[in-house]
Protein backbone atom coordinates (compact mmCIF):
# COMPACT_ATOMS: atom_id res chain seq x y z
CA UNK A 1 0.00 0.00 0.00
CA UNK A 2 1.40 3.58 -0.84
CA UNK A 3 1.16 6.53 0.72
CA UNK A 4 0.90 9.10 -2.24
CA UNK A 5 1.58 12.56 -2.02
CA UNK A 6 1.57 15.58 -4.32
CA UNK A 7 1.37 19.44 -3.06
CA UNK A 8 -1.67 20.27 -5.58
CA UNK A 9 -3.92 18.27 -6.79
CA UNK A 10 -3.56 19.63 -10.58
CA UNK A 11 -0.66 17.31 -10.48
CA UNK A 12 -2.67 14.39 -9.57
CA UNK A 13 -6.04 14.73 -11.94
CA UNK A 14 -5.39 10.73 -13.03
CA UNK A 15 -5.62 9.08 -9.40
CA UNK A 16 -9.32 8.06 -9.10
CA UNK A 17 -10.70 6.67 -5.26
CA UNK A 18 -12.95 7.89 -3.14
CA UNK A 19 -12.51 11.48 -1.16
CA UNK A 20 -11.76 12.00 1.94
CA UNK A 21 -10.62 14.36 4.48
CA UNK A 22 -7.65 13.91 7.11
CA UNK A 23 -6.93 16.72 9.58
CA UNK A 24 -5.77 20.12 7.34
CA UNK A 25 -5.91 17.96 4.08
CA UNK A 26 -7.72 16.49 1.39
CA UNK A 27 -7.41 13.18 -0.16
CA UNK A 28 -8.60 10.21 -1.80
CA UNK A 29 -8.61 6.18 -1.02
CA UNK A 30 -8.14 4.32 -3.90
CA UNK A 31 -7.20 0.36 -4.46
CA UNK A 32 -3.26 0.01 -3.28
CA UNK A 33 -3.13 3.41 -2.48
CA UNK A 34 -3.99 6.64 -0.05
CA UNK A 35 -3.89 9.95 -1.23
CA UNK A 36 -3.18 13.66 0.13
CA UNK A 37 -2.36 16.81 -1.35
CA UNK A 38 -0.07 18.60 0.76
CA UNK A 39 -0.49 21.64 -0.19
CA UNK A 40 3.09 23.68 -1.40
CA UNK A 41 5.95 24.00 0.18
CA UNK A 42 8.49 22.27 2.76
CA UNK A 43 6.03 22.94 5.77
CA UNK A 44 3.20 21.56 4.28
CA UNK A 45 5.21 18.47 2.94
CA UNK A 46 6.43 17.61 6.03
CA UNK A 47 3.56 18.36 8.37
CA UNK A 48 1.17 15.81 5.92
CA UNK A 49 3.66 12.96 6.41
CA UNK A 50 4.05 13.53 9.59
CA UNK A 51 0.58 13.76 11.01
CA UNK A 52 -0.73 11.06 8.92
CA UNK A 53 1.94 8.45 9.90
CA UNK A 54 1.76 8.94 13.05
CA UNK A 55 -1.92 7.63 13.05
CA UNK A 56 -1.68 5.30 9.95
CA UNK A 57 0.75 2.26 9.52
CA UNK A 58 3.08 4.12 6.46
CA UNK A 59 4.40 0.74 3.84
CA UNK A 60 5.75 3.12 1.88
CA UNK A 61 5.70 7.04 0.84
CA UNK A 62 5.80 8.43 -2.64
CA UNK A 63 6.05 12.39 -3.36
CA UNK A 64 5.24 13.42 -7.18
CA UNK A 65 4.72 17.04 -8.87
CA UNK A 66 6.20 18.97 -11.17
CA UNK A 67 9.96 20.64 -10.79
CA UNK A 68 12.40 22.94 -12.75
CA UNK A 69 15.19 22.00 -14.17
CA UNK A 70 18.05 23.34 -13.89
CA UNK A 71 20.72 24.37 -16.63
CA UNK A 72 22.07 20.86 -17.89
CA UNK A 73 20.13 18.83 -15.96
CA UNK A 74 16.42 16.45 -17.26
CA UNK A 75 14.80 17.01 -20.34
CA UNK A 76 11.92 19.41 -20.22
CA UNK A 77 8.74 16.79 -19.99
CA UNK A 78 10.89 14.31 -18.69
CA UNK A 79 10.14 11.94 -15.63
CA UNK A 80 12.62 11.08 -13.00
CA UNK A 81 13.09 9.72 -9.22
CA UNK A 82 15.18 11.90 -7.01
CA UNK A 83 18.29 9.96 -4.73
CA UNK A 84 19.27 12.67 -2.67
CA UNK A 85 17.72 16.57 -1.72
CA UNK A 86 19.56 19.39 -0.73
CA UNK A 87 17.71 21.80 1.78
CA UNK A 88 19.19 24.95 -0.20
CA UNK A 89 17.70 27.39 2.09
CA UNK A 90 18.95 26.19 5.32
CA UNK A 91 22.14 27.69 6.80
CA UNK A 92 24.56 30.03 5.40
CA UNK A 93 24.69 30.25 1.68
CA UNK A 94 27.33 26.85 2.02
CA UNK A 95 24.47 25.75 4.57
CA UNK A 96 24.88 24.10 7.90
CA UNK A 97 28.11 22.45 8.40
CA UNK A 98 29.88 25.75 8.43
CA UNK A 99 27.96 26.78 11.24
CA UNK A 100 28.23 23.41 13.16
CA UNK A 101 24.53 22.28 14.01
CA UNK A 102 23.15 19.14 12.16
CA UNK A 103 19.66 19.62 11.02
CA UNK A 104 19.29 15.85 11.69
CA UNK A 105 21.03 13.35 13.72
CA UNK A 106 19.99 9.83 13.64
CA UNK A 107 22.52 7.44 16.03
CA UNK A 108 26.02 8.25 14.79
CA UNK A 109 24.66 9.96 11.64
CA UNK A 110 24.36 13.55 11.56
CA UNK A 111 22.27 15.31 8.33
CA UNK A 112 23.07 18.82 7.49
CA UNK A 113 21.53 19.95 4.18
CA UNK A 114 21.73 17.05 2.16
CA UNK A 115 18.98 14.22 2.78
CA UNK A 116 18.70 10.66 1.05
CA UNK A 117 15.60 9.15 -0.55
CA UNK A 118 15.56 5.29 0.46
CA UNK A 119 17.93 3.80 -1.80
CA UNK A 120 16.02 0.16 -2.43
CA UNK A 121 12.90 1.36 -3.11
CA UNK A 122 14.68 4.64 -5.41
CA UNK A 123 16.60 1.77 -7.17
CA UNK A 124 13.84 -0.48 -7.01
CA UNK A 125 11.18 1.96 -9.34
CA UNK A 126 13.93 3.16 -11.49
CA UNK A 127 14.86 0.04 -13.03
CA UNK A 128 11.05 -1.05 -13.24
CA UNK A 129 9.79 2.37 -13.97
CA UNK A 130 12.56 2.96 -16.76
CA UNK A 131 13.56 6.08 -14.94
CA UNK A 132 16.49 7.94 -14.45
CA UNK A 133 17.64 9.26 -10.53
CA UNK A 134 18.48 12.92 -10.21
CA UNK A 135 19.84 15.39 -7.38
CA UNK A 136 16.51 17.44 -6.21
CA UNK A 137 17.43 21.23 -4.67
CA UNK A 138 14.53 22.60 -2.29
CA UNK A 139 13.92 25.83 -1.58
CA UNK A 140 10.76 27.85 -0.51
CA UNK A 141 11.82 30.62 -2.42
CA UNK A 142 12.58 29.62 -6.32
CA UNK A 143 15.04 30.64 -8.46
CA UNK A 144 13.98 33.80 -10.45
CA UNK A 145 16.76 34.08 -12.63
CA UNK A 146 18.53 31.43 -14.74
CA UNK A 147 21.97 32.91 -13.35
CA UNK A 148 20.49 32.04 -10.02
CA UNK A 149 19.67 28.99 -11.39
CA UNK A 150 22.85 28.06 -12.40
CA UNK A 151 24.71 29.56 -9.20
CA UNK A 152 22.72 27.33 -7.40
CA UNK A 153 22.90 24.00 -9.69
CA UNK A 154 26.86 24.17 -9.64
CA UNK A 155 27.13 25.07 -5.68
CA UNK A 156 25.01 22.04 -4.59
CA UNK A 157 25.39 18.90 -7.81
CA UNK A 158 21.44 19.55 -8.22
CA UNK A 159 19.79 18.93 -11.50
CA UNK A 160 16.36 19.88 -10.36
CA UNK A 161 14.39 22.08 -7.96
CA UNK A 162 11.29 21.98 -5.99
CA UNK A 163 9.76 23.26 -3.16
CA UNK A 164 9.36 19.86 -1.28
CA UNK A 165 11.49 17.68 -0.95
CA UNK A 166 14.20 18.11 1.63
CA UNK A 167 11.35 18.42 3.88
CA UNK A 168 9.82 15.47 2.81
CA UNK A 169 12.88 13.38 2.79
CA UNK A 170 13.97 14.44 6.09
CA UNK A 171 10.68 13.61 7.88
CA UNK A 172 11.02 10.22 5.84
CA UNK A 173 14.20 9.52 7.37
CA UNK A 174 13.28 10.96 10.90
CA UNK A 175 10.03 8.65 11.01
CA UNK A 176 11.35 5.93 9.33
CA UNK A 177 9.25 5.77 6.54
CA UNK A 178 10.43 4.15 3.57
CA UNK A 179 10.11 7.21 0.74
CA UNK A 180 10.67 8.24 -2.85
CA UNK A 181 10.49 11.25 -5.22
CA UNK A 182 8.98 11.57 -8.32
CA UNK A 183 9.83 14.24 -10.33
CA UNK A 184 8.59 15.47 -14.03
CA UNK A 185 9.97 18.96 -15.54
CA UNK A 186 8.02 21.51 -16.65
CA UNK A 187 9.92 24.42 -16.72
CA UNK A 188 13.39 25.63 -17.16
CA UNK A 189 14.49 26.97 -13.39
CA UNK A 190 14.94 30.76 -13.10
CA UNK A 191 12.47 30.98 -16.31
CA UNK A 192 9.04 32.68 -15.55
CA UNK A 193 7.74 33.20 -19.12
CA UNK A 194 5.21 30.31 -19.02
CA UNK A 195 5.67 30.15 -22.86
CA UNK A 196 8.64 28.47 -22.51
CA UNK A 197 7.23 25.77 -20.06
CA UNK A 198 6.05 22.35 -20.91
CA UNK A 199 3.16 21.96 -18.02
CA UNK A 200 1.26 19.34 -20.24
CA UNK A 201 4.06 16.88 -20.84
CA UNK A 202 5.34 17.33 -17.46
CA UNK A 203 1.91 16.00 -16.49
CA UNK A 204 1.78 13.54 -18.87
CA UNK A 205 4.96 11.99 -17.74
CA UNK A 206 3.68 11.94 -14.42
CA UNK A 207 0.65 10.52 -14.73
CA UNK A 208 2.42 7.80 -17.07
CA UNK A 209 4.77 7.03 -14.20
CA UNK A 210 1.92 6.64 -11.22
CA UNK A 211 0.04 4.79 -13.17
CA UNK A 212 2.52 2.40 -13.64
CA UNK A 213 3.48 2.11 -10.37
CA UNK A 214 0.05 1.23 -9.06
CA UNK A 215 -0.30 -1.35 -11.68
CA UNK A 216 3.18 -2.84 -10.73
CA UNK A 217 1.11 -2.94 -7.31
CA UNK A 218 -2.01 -4.26 -8.70
CA UNK A 219 -3.77 -1.22 -9.01
CA UNK A 220 -5.99 0.01 -12.13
Amino acid sequence: MWLLLSPTRLEAPFLKGEPFAFLAWRGLKGKGFVYLETGIGKVNAAMALAAYAVRNPVEKALLFGLAGAYPGGPSLGEAVLVGEEVEADLGLKEGLAPLGFPALVLGERRYFNRFPLDPGLTQGLAQGLGLKVAVGLTRDLVSETLEEALALAQRWGASLENMEGAAFARACLALGVRGAELRALSNPAGVRDKARWRTKEALSALAQAVRQLLAEEGAP
